[in-house]
């Protein structure tokens, strides 16, 4: 099977981003191990006015309904969120408030988060992977979570800036790959969705 998407989602409400930048470098790294795949990133940041404001999907712009279509469509996520508070952002929790419940059941899903030192890094695990079993989705063994001594903030962004991030993303990547696989193998198969109540 060829031609999968692969769908970055940054939970950064911030422009430069170091959430974007990780999720974006995860991306292209899964993008480089499943040939023929195409990669698409949705940043929250400019959606959020619509995301809060609006009071159902067919009231909020195009762009809006299309980045969480895109979302749903994926065949493979890397989902980021900074860390406020010692949870995901705001923002994350709000668009991830709009996706359907049942559109992301066995997607595979690789979490990502950013902090400001490594006391945040259990928000993967404690915050991240359980909203996705919410979705029912498949969440990858091994997330990726960097600090911010891990960028550099050079013209306007920042780069990965640790030889450690970068090894951290590459074993997401690889341990990721055989589930992923496996999954497109089977893809197609009837998802039976609950009635909703």
């Amino acid at each position: 099977m060829s031609g999968e998407l692969v769908v970055g989602v940054s939970g950064s409400p911030s422009d430069p981003s170091r959430t974007s930048t990780l999720v974006a470098a995860t991306v292209a790294r899964l993008g480089q191990e499943l040939e023929g795949s195409r990669t698409e990133t949705v940043e929250i940041g400019p959606l959020l006015a619509d995301l809060g404001a609006a009071p159902s999907r067919d009231a909020m712009s195009d762009r809006t309904r299309a980045a969480l279509e895109t979302v749903e469509a994926a065949d493979v996520l890397v989902v980021g969120s900074p860390a406020f508070r010692a949870a995901y952002s705001g923002a994350f929790k709000l668009f991830f408030d709009w996706v359907g419940q049942y559109d992301l059941v066995d997607t595979p899903v690789l979490l990502t988060a950013t902090g400001g030192s490594d006391r945040h890094a259990l928000l993967v695990e404690h915050q991240m992977r359980p909203l996705f079993g919410f979705f029912q989705s498949t969440t990858l063994p091994i997330g990726v979570f960097g600090n911010e001594r891990d960028f550099t903030k050079r013209d306007g962004g920042y780069d990965i800036d640790s030889v450690d991030l970068e090894l951290r993303i590459d074993q997401a990547v690889t341990r990721a790959l055989p589930l992923i696989r496996g999954g497109f193998a089977t893809a197609g198969a009837d998802v039976r969705r609950p009635a909703d109540f």
